[in-house]
């Protein structure tokens, strides 16, 4: 089974180290406009969410592609997007449910999180443990859904 990033806000603190690594790693420098992860803080509430690809089964990005740019990869099971490929129409944007898609303004190209090949950074630097690696079982599901009923609340209450 593939292993999947998992999100759990209620241990992040913002320090945004996940948001320096993935630029890092990915681009060559420490901007988190250029981080395939995210984190969101709600100021008014004291809550930081970090946010990314959650490499969906049935990817509505993947499905929407126009030129095929966005596939699975078959040995990681990551969704992947080929920049060349890419004609930057954006609709994966649009669609993507978690916001996980963004756009480099200076080269104009669409990018996504690809799990750094299966080691991903932002795991390595998050101190707190609010992103892991793992392979999904029970527990895992079970705090997914734990994670994501108290999101959901903080939409209810927040109207975020």
């Amino acid at each position: 089974m593939s292993k999947k990033l998992v999100f759990d806000f209620t241990k992040c603190t913002g320090c945004r180290a996940c948001e320096l690594a993935c630029s890092f790693a990915n681009e060559g420098v420490f901007s988190p406009s250029k981080a395939r992860v995210r984190v969101v803080k709600f100021e008014w509430d004291g809550v930081d969410i970090p946010i990314g690809c959650e490499h969906c089964e049935e990817a509505p990005c993947m499905i929407i592609c126009p030129v095929k740019a966005i596939y699975r990869d078959e040995e990681t099971n990551a969704v992947l997007l080929d920049p060349d490929i890419c004609i930057g129409c954006k609709q994966c944007m649009v669609v993507c449910p978690f916001g996980a898609i963004g756009f480099d303004e200076d080269r104009k190209v669409l990018f996504k999180c690809d799990l750094c090949r299966g080691d991903p950074e932002c795991v390595k630097w998050c101190f707190t443990g609010a992103i892991s690696y793992v392979t999904p079982n029970e527990e895992t599901l079970e705090k997914r859904i734990k994670v994501g009923k108290k999101k959901v609340a903080a939409q209810s209450v927040w109207g975020v």
